[in-house]
């Protein structure tokens, strides 16, 4: 049973000492960023026929592409800089490097934080998860969508070239929030890949698309990590919690410190949820400074890489399980 954070701590009060913006940390935090976004290109590119200098920077492109994109998830939530306008402004220019058109991707996320948690509005979240029971009432093709669908081997490749390479050309709601927003968008990316053709031709687009790819794979199973877990929260209105569905239903993942700053500890998912105005460069310690009874349970890399095969979500045990043994690709119960 989910249960909400210690009555006895007032975590809204403790968040809010973390929300003050300050552009120097900002400012070193997104130029920094792409310092060694560029950097690592350039090198990768130069030293492509040396591959123990374009693996580590291929590598290091691919994280930093990640963190560009932190960074503008950040932005939308004008939790990066310290006015609207600035943080709007940061957020367009990230976009040919993110693959992410700014305005309709930020209105898309504002969608996922109302609706975290609830089984009624699943459509707006990153990955689709089924209930037990319409896994048990669905048949033998939707069964197999499905499991290839949340296959890790398909997902985390797949999932990647599909949506940063083809989904975010024209992403979910862009007739609703944006498409002359779109279309700028997708012709930036256009002059960005032509300007890296006019500087280093075919090889350097095929090292930047590499380490891009690579990249994207580390951005989807970190999203998919945030609220695919075991102990994760889902429930439907009127019963579901926000709170809870905040801390709990977002995960905390303990990889160490020098992965937290690598991605902007968008690894410290469940306080993000909980006050999305804690901007990425406060978010560390506002976690840390939490009292040992009231900190989130946090999901070490090999709890993380099993979480992988949970698949659905079980109604009465209130958990994200497996498939179910022996029941694919044998029609529903419900049918049967």
């Amino acid at each position: 049973m989910a249960t909400s954070p210690a009555s006895d701590f007032n975590l809204r009060a403790h968040t809010r000492a973390y929300c003050e913006k300050d552009n120097r940390l900002a400012a070193l935090s997104y130029f920094g960023t792409f310092a060694v976004y560029f950097a690592s290109l350039f090198l990768a590119i130069t030293y492509v026929h040396l591959w123990w200098v374009l693996a580590p920077m291929a590598l290091v492109h691919a994280m930093s592409a990640v963190r560009l994109y932190v960074l503008q998830h950040d932005t939308g939530h004008h939790s990066l800089f310290a006015t609207r306008g600035q943080n709007e402004l940061a957020g367009h220019v990230l976009s040919p490097f993110t693959f992410a058109p700014f305005e309709v991707m930020k209105q898309n996320h504002n969608l996922h934080h109302a609706n975290i948690g609830n089984l009624d509005h699943r459509e707006t979240g990153e990955i689709h998860t089924m209930t037990l029971r319409e896994w048990h009432a669905a048949g033998m093709w939707r069964r197999l969508f499905y499991r290839l669908y949340r296959n890790p081997l398909v997902f985390v490749p797949l999932g990647s070239a599909f949506t940063y390479f083809v989904r975010y050309r024209w992403p979910k709601n862009t007739t609703r929030f944006g498409i002359p927003g779109v279309i700028l968008h997708n012709l930036a990316i256009a002059a960005y890949i032509g300007l890296l053709y006019w500087f280093a031709g075919t090889t350097g687009v095929l090292v930047w698309l590499g380490a891009s790819f690579l990249g994207g794979m580390i951005g989807v199973f970190l999203v998919y990590l945030q609220h695919n877990f075991e102990d994760t929260y889902w429930d439907r209105r009127p019963d579901l919690d926000p709170q809870i569905a905040a801390i709990q239903g977002s995960s905390c993942l303990d990889f160490g410190w020098w992965f937290d700053h690598t991605v902007a500890c968008i690894t410290l998912h469940d306080i993000h949820h909980f006050n999305a105005r804690i901007p990425s460069y406060r978010l560390r310690a506002c976690h840390y400074a939490l009292p040992e009874h009231v900190a989130p349970r946090r999901i070490k890399f090999p709890e993380a890489v099993a979480a992988l095969n949970l698949k659905l979500w079980d109604e009465d045990q209130g958990r994200l399980v497996p498939f179910p043994p022996g029941e694919f690709p044998a029609q529903s119960k419900a049918s049967s």
